[in-house]
């Protein structure tokens, strides 16, 4: 009976600790507010794709990555590709890409594009919402599930040239050899700005089981839809509107959130100023708990 007794205690101490170490883990928001600004600032001249604010960006994420406690993706933080632009010239990428080892190998891996539109007729096209918002959302989740070890092996990638075709994405795709262990992607593309409280999740018409953790995730404030992902519904159909389409074609099950177009999409005025930022930090509070949910599948 005593034997019994101290069993249970031990259990119990081990339950505990799992639990308070899970809700010492923290989202700084923040810190997420300022790397939105830093992220989508004038300084980086609209991170277009070649430039040299592109690479003030991609030099102040890989600073971030391992501020953060990311680990170098296959022995790097920078992944390097060509690809033809659609003016025919040759042009030079460079995703940014770290993990955070889980207990098992198997992967998730957690996606937004940092290219934006740079600098036209004088300009400056910052895109805060169009892509700052779910790049900087990847720094968030770095540090979050830096406090706490995952159950899968979580790979944060920050991919270049989306604006020109998903060129990150399709390279990153391409390289990767252990694509075979990648269980879901996640891509973050334009989940900050928002009149009604409203994101999409897109990607359970193709991957019907995934629908069911999606509904019992909490959100808050936020009002999670569905929808956007049906073959027939031509420009209302979001599968391959941004980085998660390479995944999908590869058979990896993705679930991509964003919100719907709206007045700053690609215009000038897509500025940190314009971001509402309680929707925001909502909108990662909620994907975190998808993150959440997802890992623990």
């Amino acid at each position: 009976m005593k034997k019994s007794l101290l069993l249970l205690a031990a259990l119990l101490v081990i339950s505990l600790g799992c639990t308070t170490q899970q809700q010492q883990a923290t989202l700084d928001t923040e810190q997420l507010i300022e790397d939105l600004r830093v992220i989508s600032s004038d300084e980086m001249e609209g991170r277009r794709a070649g430039t040299e604010g592109n690479r003030k960006a991609r030099e102040y994420l890989v600073q971030r990555f391992e501020e953060e406690g990311a680990q170098p993706f296959q022995n790097s933080f920078t992944h390097e590709f060509t690809f033809t632009n659609r003016s025919g010239e040759e042009m030079t990428g460079v995703n940014v890409i770290g993990q955070i080892k889980g207990k098992t190998d198997s992967v998730m891996v957690i996606t937004a594009h940092y290219d934006h539109l740079g600098i036209r007729d004088s300009l400056i096209y910052n895109g805060a919402d169009d892509d700052a918002s779910g790049t900087a959302a990847l720094l968030a989740y770095i540090d979050y599930f830096s406090q706490t070890q995952p159950n899968h092996t979580l790979v944060f990638a920050a991919f270049d040239a989306e604006e020109m075709g998903l060129q990150g994405a399709r390279a990153f795709v391409e390289d990767s050899v252990f694509l075979e262990k990648v269980k879901l992607n996640i891509n973050l593309d334009m989940i900050a700005q928002n009149d009604s409280n409203e994101i999409y999740a897109v990607g359970t018409f193709h991957y019907p089981e995934l629908k069911p953790v999606l509904e019992n995730v909490e959100t808050g404030e936020i009002n999670l839809l569905f929808g956007h992902d049906n073959p027939d519904s031509g420009l209302d159909d979001w599968t391959y509107a941004s980085d998660h389409g390479p995944f999908h074609q590869k058979g990896v099950p993705f679930v991509y959130f964003g919100v719907a177009d709206h007045e700053h999409y690609h215009r000038h005025t897509d500025d940190f100023e314009t971001i509402p930022q309680e929707f925001y930090k909502s909108t990662v509070r909620m994907i975190r708990n998808a993150i959440v949910a997802f890992d623990e599948q």
